[in-house]
């Protein structure tokens, strides 16, 4: 129940129900129970989610090292809780800790489920963005490539994980001013994302957000701008006017029809650079 109302989005009640099970598990089943660090390694997901990561990496960490007392070093399940903690620390920023987590996480899902189990290509792909977060497009870019071919083997042209992946190499080669490459690669993701999660899925959202920003990359305004208010008024219906790819697609919409006010104005394409503008930003899919 409380993975049903998380799923959904509700916290509000997902939280206090995590929290009530682990207490009942703690004193039914025992602190070490494996179902007991399965609703531990939930409840810790579920603070992540709410952005309470004060409590998310101690309780990660906790149920981490009770998983190799208990389960050993190479269970799947004490790797799992090692990507969510690598996960967590990515999320505050402390790459110092995550990217060598997420190696670590990585040769161990390699040794012991092989090089193309979903898991270890979940460890591939969030190793390459974690790389990419600390600016190393030279290990990003040939990583995220060699996953999103395994995926497309192992799960499909069209699976969620594999579509994920497919933007995350666009964004990858949009950050290496790579354009050429980046711009068809985003445009196939948003056509696959609309046939297969829908039109007004939040991935759909955030690939069409991605490639709206590309074409005003490439000062491409004719595009960008319908793209980025058909994204802003589907976010606001979908995600709610506050929530954080909302702002930003408004952030964006609002920067694109400034530069293209700009260019009407004076004929050349140039941008604003007063202290009160945002760049536009592009946003991301969540690594798995």
């Amino acid at each position: 129940m409380a993975g049903a109302y998380e799923s959904a989005g509700d916290l509000g009640r997902a939280i206090p129900l995590f929290e009530a099970t682990l207490a009942q598990s703690e004193q039914v089943l025992g602190d070490t129970h494996p179902d007991t660090l399965t609703n531990r390694n939930n409840l810790a997901g579920a603070y992540e989610s709410a952005g309470d990561l004060g409590r998310a990496i101690p309780l990660y960490e906790a149920t981490v090292a009770q998983y190799e007392q208990v389960l050993g070093d190479t269970h799947p399940d004490t790797l799992t809780n090692r990507n969510n903690l690598a996960h967590a620390y990515y999320a505050t920023g402390d790459l110092g800790r995550a990217i060598p987590l997420f190696e670590a996480t990585l040769a161990q899902r390699e040794q012991v489920l092989g090089d193309t189990h979903p898991d270890t290509l979940t460890s591939r792909n969030n190793l390459a963005h974690a790389y990419e977060s600390a600016g190393d497009l030279g290990r990003t870019i040939p990583l995220y490539e060699a996953t999103l071919a395994q995926r497309e083997q192992v799960l499909g042209d069209t699976h969620p994980d594999t579509l994920t992946n497919r933007s995350n190499l666009a964004g990858a080669y949009e950050s290496a001013g790579d354009l050429g490459r980046a711009i068809p690669l985003y445009e196939a993701t948003v056509a696959q994302c609309e046939q297969v999660l829908g039109d007004t899925h939040s991935n759909t959202l955030t690939s069409r957000n991605n490639l709206a920003y590309a074409y005003y990359a490439t000062g491409d305004l004719g595009r960008a701008i319908p793209l980025f208010e058909a994204t802003l008024a589907q976010s606001e219906q979908v995600l709610g006017d506050t929530h954080p790819n909302t702002l930003t697609s408004r952030n964006n919409l609002a920067h694109a029809r400034r530069v293209a006010q700009d260019v009407q104005q004076s004929n050349t394409a140039t941008t604003a650079t007063g202290n009160d503008q945002h760049p536009p930003q592009n946003a991301e899919s969540r690594p798995h």
